[in-house]
């Protein structure tokens, strides 16, 4: 069973930078397509950025283009999303999720396209 465990939350000024981690267990992680989903009190959970299996590709959603990077190391498990230049509109709990199936690509774009959903991490960006 996919099991996905967020940490590096917390509360940051605005215009400061967090850099989240995801470590994977019970699956093959090099072999599957990664996400990062938010969702903020009252707003639709979004699609942050996705990565390919090899890191080869990468997808963002527009407002964090330019200011957020996702990659990850295969050798141990881990995805990382660096945020910069946050604003307070970021604030959200933040999910790491695997695709369903390995090799995904195109990158999927809607949540039921994912899986593995845990507590997440709250990050808080204040003005």
């Amino acid at each position: 069973q996919v099991q996905l465990s967020e940490s590096g939350g917390g509360l940051v000024q605005a215009g400061g930078s967090l850099t989240l981690s995801c470590a994977a267990s019970g699956f093959s992680f090099s072999s599957y397509s990664m996400g990062w989903f938010r969702q903020a009190p009252g707003k639709e959970r979004e699609l942050v950025a996705s990565i390919t299996w090899n890191g080869n590709s990468v997808e963002y959603t527009d407002s964090v283009k330019g200011r957020f990077t996702v990659s990850r190391d295969n050798t141990k498990n881990l995805m990382y999303l660096q945020m910069n230049s946050l604003r307070p509109e970021d604030s959200a709990v933040y999910y790491c999720v695997s695709t369903r199936g390995q090799y995904r690509y195109p990158l999927p774009r809607i949540r039921d396209e994912y899986d593995g959903w845990g507590q997440g991490t709250q990050v808080t960006v204040f003005s």
